[in-house]
């Protein structure tokens, strides 16, 4: 199976807000190793970025633009999206399949929201997916910290087989490429 990385929404605007979103410096040094063993394979890495009419989010914006310790490639590709589903009103069906992919591996922000909604999504499309279980973030919330969201992003992800495809749930470390 061809693979290809989506990390979704690791911006300024998401990432600025004190505190910050839970284990982010870890989340993104998880990220940029995955990422960078996914290019020495020759698996294409697609940064998502959210979008929305007004600051902080405008496109082009100094919120819009991703965390700067994220390393990002020339070669990488780009995906702007207005909803949480990174496969909504965007170009992300047509780009894997010009690039013949049929399997996804996820991170990035938000676990509950953006990740979650386009695991689903990749999964209802056939995809089967590998949520990156140490590699996904959110900020606390008042009914659950962010360790506790993303242990039940890890746990209730994965339970879902009506899709028909495999959705696992894998520390960065031991996701294989190839």
């Amino acid at each position: 199976m061809k693979s290809a990385v989506l990390v979704i929404d690791m911006q300024c605007a998401l990432f600025k807000p004190m505190p910050p979103p839970g284990d982010a410096d870890a989340v993104i040094a998880r990220i940029n190793a995955l990422t960078a063993r996914a290019r020495r394979t020759g698996v294409p890495v697609v940064f998502i970025q959210h979008q929305t009419a007004t600051e902080p989010m405008r496109a082009g914006s100094a919120g819009w633009n991703l965390v700067p310790a994220l390393a990002v490639e020339a070669t990488d590709l780009r995906l702007d999206k207005t909803t949480p589903d990174a496969f909504l009103h965007t170009g992300l069906q047509a780009m894997l399949h010009a690039h013949a992919i049929d399997r996804l591996v996820v991170c990035g922000y938000a676990s509950e929201f953006c990740v979650d909604t386009t695991v689903r999504r990749a999964a209802a499309h056939g995809y089967p997916v590998t949520l990156v279980a140490d590699a996904h973030t959110t900020h606390d919330k008042p009914h659950a910290s962010a360790a506790r969201i993303r242990a039940h992003e890890n746990a209730t992800l994965p339970a879902i087989s009506s899709f028909g495809v495999r959705i696992q749930a894998l520390p960065a470390t031991e996701i294989v490429f190839g």
